[in-house]
């Protein structure tokens, strides 16, 4: 028996499939099956039950699964422990974020890290937040900054930095620039540019429109903010982003939609980080929440009108 085929296994039952579970861990879906069945042989048991899309746990794996999950997390205990002796961090850092993520706080933490710990690797992967978060569950991330607008699994450690409701986007010269809000019915009626599911931006538009018992369904999406709001400013619909993302675009309006979900701005981490994985996260919180906090001043003394959108405003590419 060896680590990685718990680590397989493990990936596999958090994931649902073998062929989500090899994507996470970035590895070849034949290795993954190979060494589960492996692990099954050397055990004399069969753990997983395979369909012909998912997989399901056999009662002799779901009485293994929790001394599997407790080996892995020694093995990172032990190697946690190792570099704190040593006092070195070292080994290797699996870091997630929302795609194209241009924070100045991220960028900022990131480079400060790299020059405190030259000796520690770092893996840089993008994606949606709830894959980001699925991952971190998993155990395929050990530290990623994702937006929600859901409560984060109780085994994440999340730290938030932002929490933002969501506005309608358009250029100046629309007919709704000088409103003072909209509705869900509002965009039901027209062309609505939006993330795509799995980011924070769209859960929350999902969640304030179910509340308002109102379907919205964007036409347009995008991974980038930037993309939205440039199409927006063209006519082509209206952006439906939070108000930072929208910010630094002279010529375009924002209006508030009432009673919008919240979409949260967190960095999270797995259960028992490592020495590495740690200290990453330690570093990237302290230079995001100073952005967050010059950004808060910045708005405060710009204070922009409800519907213009002030240059002064920071734009984070979080979805």
């Amino acid at each position: 028996m060896e680590l990685h085929q718990l680590r397989y296994l493990v990936a596999v039952v958090d994931r649902g499939s073998f062929t989500a579970a090899a994507d996470a861990l970035h590895v070849a879906q034949s290795g993954v099956s190979a060494q589960v069945a492996k692990l099954e042989r050397e055990l004399g048991h069969r753990l997983l039950e395979r369909g012909t899309r998912t997989v399901a746990v056999t009662p002799e794996g779901a009485e293994l699964l929790p001394h599997a999950r407790a080996a892995l997390a020694s093995v990172e205990a032990v190697r946690a422990a190792a570099d704190e002796l040593t006092g070195v961090v070292r080994g290797h850092v699996r870091l997630g974020t929302v795609i194209g993520c241009t924070i100045p706080g991220y960028l900022s933490g990131f480079a400060a890290f790299r020059a405190a710990h030259p000796a520690v690797t770092v893996d840089v992967m993008e994606g949606n937040s709830d894959d980001l978060v699925a991952d971190l569950v998993a155990g395929a991330l050990d530290v990623a900054l994702v937006a929600h607008a859901h409560a984060l699994p109780a085994t994440v450690s999340a730290h938030p930095l932002i929490r933002e409701p969501l506005t309608a986007v358009v250029p100046d010269g629309h007919p709704w620039a000088g409103r003072d809000s909209l509705a869900c019915a509002d965009l039901a009626g027209t062309t609505v540019l939006c993330l795509p599911r799995g980011t924070g931006v769209r859960a929350a538009l999902e969640i304030t429109c179910a509340a308002e018992r109102t379907v919205v369904e964007p036409t347009v999406q995008a991974h980038s903010p930037e993309a939205l709001l440039a199409l927006a400013a063209h006519g082509a619909g209206v952006a439906v982003l939070t108000g930072s993302m929208a910010g630094g675009r002279p010529g375009l309006a924002t209006i508030p939609l009432a009673r919008s979900a919240r979409t949260a701005l967190s960095l999270a981490t797995r259960a028992a980080p490592s020495a590495a994985a740690g200290a990453m996260t330690r570093t990237l919180r302290a230079h995001l929440t100073v952005d967050q906090a010059a950004a808060g001043r910045q708005r405060a003394t710009a204070a922009p009108s409800a519907t213009t959108v002030s240059a002064a405003t920071p734009s984070p590419s979080a979805g």
